[in-house]
């Protein structure tokens, strides 16, 4: 018979196992992991104030209709030729060139109508051009630059 108290050896955690899987793991994702650098552009954006008065209030607004007619500051051009276009402009910027060009035209318009009205404020001497659209759901119609 034994009656000496028996010793008990403590439970021992060893850490060492496990501090290698946890190494490797970081090794697995680290090698995994893609890391993608964004380019970014250092942009400073102009800023608008909504209140104040253009600097240029000469517009000429140019409708182009769905069936391929144009009307220049409500007026109905007759023929629809780039030159009569060409004309039309002429006359109605009367030998102002820092005339801004607003072309509005109808969704169903076809391409071409709008380039021979581009094509036409080109050969006028007016390069300020741009487009008026409006809201989805708006009724008024506002150019946007």
């Amino acid at each position: 018979m034994n009656f000496r108290p028996g010793t008990r050896d403590e439970p021992e955690i060893n850490l060492i196992p496990f501090i290698d899987i946890l190494l490797v793991v970081l090794i697995f994702l680290m090698l995994t992991t893609t890391y993608s650098k964004f380019t970014e552009l250092k942009v400073n954006l102009p800023v608008a104030d909504a209140e104040a008065q253009r600097q240029n209030p000469k517009e000429i607004i140019v409708a182009v209709g769905s069936d391929g007619r144009y009307s220049i500051n409500k007026s109905v051009l007759d023929g629809g030729s780039v030159e009569q276009l060409t004309r039309a402009l002429s006359v109605a910027t009367q030998d102002t060139r820092d005339v801004v060009v607003i072309i509005s035209a109808d969704a169903a318009a076809t391409h071409q109508s709008v380039i021979n009205v581009m094509d036409a404020s080109r050969r006028a001497g007016l390069v300020q051009i741009t487009f008026a659209t409006q809201q989805a759901g708006a009724g008024g119609a506002r150019a946007r630059p």
